[in-house]
């Protein structure tokens, strides 16, 4: 195995992805997992995602959620339809929200401003983790403002933290050929290090299996590092395998070996972000599971509603007391989180 000793550089970790051992690799990142992690802990958020729109100019084509804004099936909920969902949330004993939709060509910051002070007026309790760095750029060049502008108008409005959506590969050449319209990466890191300089926390994430070699898969991860050496705040990565179904790109989706040894890898490489979550949402139960033995120490959220991956047809779903169970039955001791990791709760 090359270099356990200390961090593999790029070269190193390409001859790890492409060459490695699955077992050996597996080892080295529950064994970097135990350091950070000694407690034989895995956490969780009690969440929901609510996707407030369909509508998206971007037109990823890996994407099978978004739609245009005359299709038949575009929507834009109500304000008084999400605050029954975040309601609901709360009801469950919920503490983070997840808002992300697409790049709507009618919705301006003030739309924004409104409903997330209403959402904090309403629901003090829940921490609004919502929108991706290319909702907030598509804000930032809708109204001639700059990426901090925009975030510091959000955060008075009452936005705590940014989630890592939105990543797919950090490499241009594969945001042009699966999401043209996107921000290209540079962008990306641009928003996550203004919402760390402001004092938010964020997650970065990686969609991998489309179209992107090897070589951009490690770019990726070493971009994250490097952004979060650069004054980044990311409590956790996450890397998830692109779904296929009723996409535009289609094609087929990493296998369960493949997911674990990028899982294995990010551990590895990012010594330098505390969390890994493995992501039962693409992956499944099992799988996520055995990740937890792959360098993965959380589960990310239950996700009382989860629509843009499930319309690519993946619809695993996951109850409060199966999560719980799923972890204890690995061998580990669950407990519930808050969006900065802060323990909750614990079982």
């Amino acid at each position: 195995m090359i270099g356990e000793r200390q961090t593999p550089d790029r070269s190193e970790a390409l001859e790890l992805l492409l060459h490695g051992d699955l077992l050996q690799l597996g080892r080295w990142a529950d064994a970097i997992r135990c350091r950070l992690h000694p407690d034989k802990q895995v956490t969780f958020v009690v969440d929901r995602n609510v996707n407030y729109t369909n509508v998206c100019e971007s037109r990823c084509s890996f994407c099978a959620f978004y739609r245009d804004l005359d299709a038949p099936d575009a929507y834009l909920l109500e304000h008084e339809s999400i605050f029954a969902k975040i309601a609901e949330l709360v009801e469950h004993g919920g503490t983070q929200l997840l808002m992300q939709g697409g790049l709507h060509p009618g919705l301006t910051i003030t739309y924004f401003e409104e409903l997330f002070g209403e959402i904090r007026r309403r629901f003090p309790t829940v921490q609004n983790h919502s929108l991706s760095p290319a909702e907030i750029c598509h804000l930032a060049d809708r109204h001639g403002l700059t990426v901090m502008q925009v975030l510091t108008r959000l955060q008075a409005a009452g936005l705590t933290s940014v989630p890592g959506g939105g990543a797919e590969i950090l490499v241009d050449e594969v945001r042009q050929a699966i999401s043209p319209k996107k921000i290209g990466w540079k962008r990306w890191g641009e928003v996550m290090l203004a919402a760390a300089s402001l004092g938010m926390t964020t997650t970065a994430t990686m969609m991998f299996g489309s179209t992107e070699t090897p070589e951009q898969i490690v770019e990726h991860i070493f971009r994250v590092r490097e952004l979060q050496a650069s004054g980044g705040s990311f409590t956790a990565f996450i890397p998830w395998t692109y779904q296929p179904g009723n996409t535009e790109l289609g094609g087929s989706t990493a296998t369960g070996v493949e997911y674990l040894k990028v899982l294995a890898l990010s551990r590895i490489v990012l010594d330098n972000i505390p969390n890994i979550q493995a992501s039962w949402v693409t992956q499944g139960a099992k799988l996520a599971q055995v990740a937890l033995f792959f360098g993965a120490n959380d589960l990310g959220g239950t996700m009382l509603e989860e629509n843009v991956v499930a319309a690519a047809g993946c619809c695993f779903r996951m109850s409060q007391q199966e999560m719980i169970e799923l972890i204890q039955t690995a061998g580990f001791s669950a407990a519930q989180r808050s969006t900065g990791y802060a323990i909750l709760r614990q079982y």
